[in-house]
């Protein structure tokens, strides 16, 4: 395939404080977002996200500064958005930015510089391969606004999930094997961790969890190796999705497990969840209840990875072309 008119490629993230100061102000834009988390009544959302967002400061700081004082999730972003931007040369004329949520850079200046760029069309690819309302949904619902808002004329075609893309499904199985062969021989307690969400999304109809079982059973399709789900990031007095990481970590414990795997699964690059959550605070409670601990590598930038991005480009521009064809029948 060889695009002629220039198209953009928005890859849609949550976003992360980049310096200790980041964090009060990005933890108000995540307890601001309505759609996924309703505080009160409508008027008070921005009160009470500001109230949350002081409170919760001091322990996400400290949480940050034990990974180097902020997230590195704008810069792997980055990453994955030029190594990207570099493949799709081969099929014509793209820019590839980041696109984040909750933090810089948001959709307001991404699409502007999408507009500078003069793009015909803009493909948002969000990098939660699993959708959720509180993901996917809300990043998307926040670029059309604005878009919207901004007065641009541009389309958005949407990819909504790729829970069994093939590239990201044999990067996943690489690692597994990768981190089965670190315990040379010994048996391992595989454990896939995803980000929970409440439990009353997933009544609603959101398909993030069954999004979740599709990549697992393909993965061990590839591996042969059977895994446990489980899940972290928990936050406030909701029923949230279960059972936890430390659950799950305790539990192997009193079953006499010697060695655990986790994948985190639900993440596609480096932050706070996979390097504080998983590599530091729950490898110091396996470690302390006589279980060691591995975790898989992320995927990052990745070139198989990457080459599985440009598939999912592709696969949208295909679609867009046969729909094309289609109303001129």
């Amino acid at each position: 395939m060889n695009t002629r008119n220039k198209i953009g490629v928005l890859l849609l993230n949550l976003g992360g404080p980049e310096r200790l100061e980041d964090v009060r102000p990005f933890l108000f834009n995540l307890f601001s977002d309505r759609q996924i988390i309703r505080l009160g009544p409508k008027f008070l959302q921005k009160t009470i996200a500001r109230i949350i967002a002081h409170r919760r400061a001091p322990k996400s700081m400290a949480n940050y500064e034990r990974i180097g004082g902020g997230s590195p999730i704008r810069k792997k972003t980055e990453e994955q958005a030029g190594a990207l931007e570099q493949v799709l040369r081969q099929d014509g004329d793209f820019i590839v930015r980041p696109c984040m949520r909750y933090w810089h850079p948001l959709a307001d200046a991404a699409l502007k510089e999408m507009e500078q760029a003069q793009v015909k069309e803009i493909i948002a690819l969000p990098l939660y391969p699993h959708y959720s309302i509180a993901t996917t949904g809300s990043s998307l619902s926040d670029l059309h606004r604005t878009k919207a808002r901004l007065r641009m004329d541009f389309p958005i075609r949407e990819i909504h999930s790729w829970p069994v893309e093939p590239a990201y499904i044999a990067c996943l199985a690489e690692r597994i094997r990768d981190g089965i062969q670190s315990f040379q021989g010994e048996p391992v307690q595989v454990v896939y961790s995803a980000h929970s969400l409440p439990v009353q999304f997933i009544q609603e109809g959101d398909p993030y969890v069954e999004h979740l079982k599709q990549s697992i059973r393909a993965i061990e399709e590839c591996t042969g190796i059977e895994g446990r789900l489980c899940y972290q990031s928990r936050s406030g007095p909701v029923e949230w999705l279960g059972p936890a990481l430390p659950e799950v970590i305790a539990a192997l414990a009193a079953e006499g497990c010697a060695n655990m795997l986790v994948m985190p699964i639900s993440f596609v690059s480096d932050h706070v969840e996979t390097l504080f959550e998983i590599d530091i605070q729950y490898r110091d409670m396996a470690e302390g209840l006589g279980i060691r601990f591995a975790s898989t590598r992320g995927l990052n930038a990745d070139p198989q990875f990457i080459a599985g991005l440009r598939e999912l480009v592709l696969t949208s521009l295909r679609s867009e072309i046969r729909e094309r064809a289609a109303t001129k029948l």
